[in-house]
């Protein structure tokens, strides 16, 4: 792991005021492979818009994982906003506030080990406590996007949102949170939590793919479709032999591979490419 120069996305949009929470304190670490975003107290939804001549008026919100200790930008981020602007979907990737990490890369090994096997000598440390931060700067990013709709050519029916581990953790939040704050139109829930989960009557329509051989998630049955079906909501799972947790955007030579060509199916099916009528 090695520091490397923050990326400046001159694109970005600020979710909350820099004034209001201080400086800037993200750290951008290699991990020879990709970059994780670190330490974020300025939350951005960053913008990848399609060629006008592309665009059908859909929307997604990129929402990266990483234990909500980073921000998996290269792999869960950037790469997948681009292949969906190639869709013709606006694309936005949300860079949400994380858990605080030791600034010395040397030391980032043993926090991620406290998180997800601590010998018995090391403190736990509970990475469900980054939940709440990361779901307001969701729902901030969803007003923001409802806000702009007209901007960007949005129909403001067909604005979804994409989670990755952490990143589906807070997507699934988002969906089954009771207030009135604002709320995908359709959900896809990549390498996620497969508990089961109480389906409000509104839930949106849900995608979601996962390997068996995730060492997170993978042997925990299918709670959350069961669910989504008792309820009598719309969902498509796919369940891939291999792939392991955090195949993204990379090309490992399994069946996951496929995972975002059937999203994108998924989405033509339900009529969410599909363009604007003209009036």
């Amino acid at each position: 792991m090695t520091r490397v120069p923050a990326q400046v996305d001159e694109g970005a949009i600020p979710l909350i005021d820099p004034e209001a929470v201080g400086a800037n304190t993200e750290i951008w670490t290699s991990i020879g492979t990709e970059r994780w975003v670190r330490n974020v107290n300025h939350p951005t939804l960053l913008p990848v818009l399609p060629d006008p001549e592309k665009a059908n008026g859909a929307a997604v919100i990129v929402v990266p994982g990483g234990a909500f200790q980073f921000v998996s930008i290269d792999n869960e981020g950037y790469p997948i906003a681009e292949w969906l602007a190639e869709q013709g979907v606006a694309a936005f990737v949300l860079k949400y506030r994380t858990m605080q990490t030791p600034v010395p890369e040397e030391e980032l090994s043993e926090h991620i080990q406290r998180i997800f096997a601590p010998t018995p000598d090391m403190e736990p440390i509970d990475a469900m406590q980054g939940i709440p931060a990361a779901v307001e700067d969701a729902q901030a990013a969803l007003r923001l996007v409802e806000a702009q709709s007209e901007d960007w050519g949005i129909d403001t029916d067909r604005i979804g949102m994409l989670g990755f581990s952490a990143g589906a953790i807070t997507t699934m939040a988002v969906t089954l949170d009771e207030s009135d704050a604002p709320k995908p139109d359709f959900i896809g829930h990549i390498y996620g939590p497969m508990t089961s989960v109480d389906v409000p009557a509104d839930a949106p329509p849900l995608f979601t793919a996962l390997a068996a051989d995730d060492s997170l998630f993978g042997r925990q049955g299918f709670g959350l479709v069961d669910s989504w079906v008792a309820a009598g909501k719309p969902v498509e799972l796919h369940f891939y032999e291999n792939g392991g947790h955090g195949f993204g955007s990379y090309k490992r030579g399994s069946t996951a591979d496929a995972w975002f060509d059937q999203f994108v199916g998924w989405m033509t099916a339900r009529g969410l490419m599909a363009l604007p009528e003209p009036e």
